[in-house]
C-alpha cells in the first residue's frame, strides 16, 4: 500500500514538474530493494504514470504534432543512451553533474522568461523562431534524455528550463510537452531494461497503478495553476531534489 501511495505521488509530481523518483526510489530502499533494481523497477513502474499525464494534458498538446517528433526523437537517442550508460557505468559516474545539472535547471526556470524574450529578439532579427526552438533545443533535449534514461530525478526541471527557454510558447503547452519527451526517455529505456536487467514486477506494478492515479491528479492541478505559481512550484521541487541528491 506505501509502494502504491508513492507511486500517486510520484505521478502527480511527474505530470506537474518531474523528479517524482525522489519520492518512489527511496520508498523502495526503504522496503529492501537493492539500489539498481529498485531504479529499474521505478522506472518501468513510471512509464504509465508519464503516459497518465500525458492523456490529462491532452488539450495542450493539440498543435504541437511536429515540435513533438522533432524533439521526441531527441529524448528517444537521449533515452537509449541513458539507459546503456546506467548498466555499463558506476552509479558514482553522475555523483558530480546530477546536482549541478538541477541547480542550473532551477536557476534557468526562474529566469526563463526574461532570458526567452532575449532569445526570441535575437531570433527574430534573424527570421524568427522555429516552432520546435532555437538551435540548441534539440541537443539540449537529448542530453536531458541521457539524465533522464539514467536517473531521471528532476528531468522535468531540465525539461521546463529548456523548452521555457528556446521555445516560443505558453507555460502549460510547455508543461504537455514535457510530460510526452519524460514519457518517450522513460519508455525507451524502460524496454532496454525489461530486455536485458531484472525487473521487480510487484514493485514495478504497484507503482504504475499508483503511478496512472496521481497522472490524472497532477493533470488538474496543475493546469489550474497560473504561469508564476508553476514556475514557483518547479522550482521549489528543483531545490528539493538537489538537497536530497547532496544529503
Amino acid at each position: 500500500m506505501l509502494i502504491a501511495l508513492a507511486g500517486v505521488a510520484a505521478g502527480t509530481i511527474n505530470t506537474v514538474v518531474g523528479s517524482g523518483s525522489l519520492i518512489t526510489f527511496p520508498t523502495l530502499l526503504a522496503f529492501g530493494v537493492p539500489p539498481v533494481t529498485a531504479n529499474i523497477s521505478n522506472n518501468v513502474g513510471l512509464v504509465l504514470g508519464n503516459l497518465s499525464g500525458v492523456v490529462g494534458y491532452r488539450r495542450e498538446l493539440v498543435g504541437q504534432r511536429n515540435r513533438i517528433l522533432r524533439l521526441g526523437s531527441a529524448s528517444l537517442l537521449g533515452g537509449v543512451t541513458g539507459a546503456f550508460l546506467l548498466l555499463w557505468l558506476p552509479s558514482s559516474a553522475f555523483d558530480t553533474i546530477v546536482p549541478a545539472l538541477i541547480a542550473l535547471g532551477v536557476v534557468l526556470v526562474l529566469v526563463g522568461p526574461r532570458i526567452q524574450r532575449s532569445v526570441a529578439a535575437r531570433a527574430a532579427s534573424r527570421g524568427g523562431v522555429p516552432d520546435h526552438g532555437v538551435w540548441w533545443v534539440w541537443p539540449a533535449v537529448a542530453l536531458a534524455g541521457v539524465y533522464g534514461g539514467y536517473f531521471g530525478a528532476a528531468q522535468g526541471v531540465l525539461l521546463m528550463a529548456i523548452l521555457g527557454i528556446g521555445v516560443i510558447d505558453g507555460i502549460q503547452r510547455h508543461t504537455a510537452t514535457k510530460n510526452v519527451l519524460a514519457l518517450v526517455v522513460n519508455a525507451v529505456a524502460a524496454l532496454v531494461f525489461i530486455a536485458v536487467a531484472d525487473v521487480d514486477w510487484t514493485v514495478a506494478g504497484l507503482i504504475a497503478l499508483g503511478s496512472v492515479v496521481g497522472g490524472q491528479v497532477g493533470a488538474g492541478v496543475g493546469r489550474r495553476l497560473p504561469p508564476v505559481l508553476l514556475r514557483a512550484v518547479i522550482a521549489t521541487v528543483g531545490v528539493v531534489a538537489l538537497v536530497a541528491l547532496l544529503a
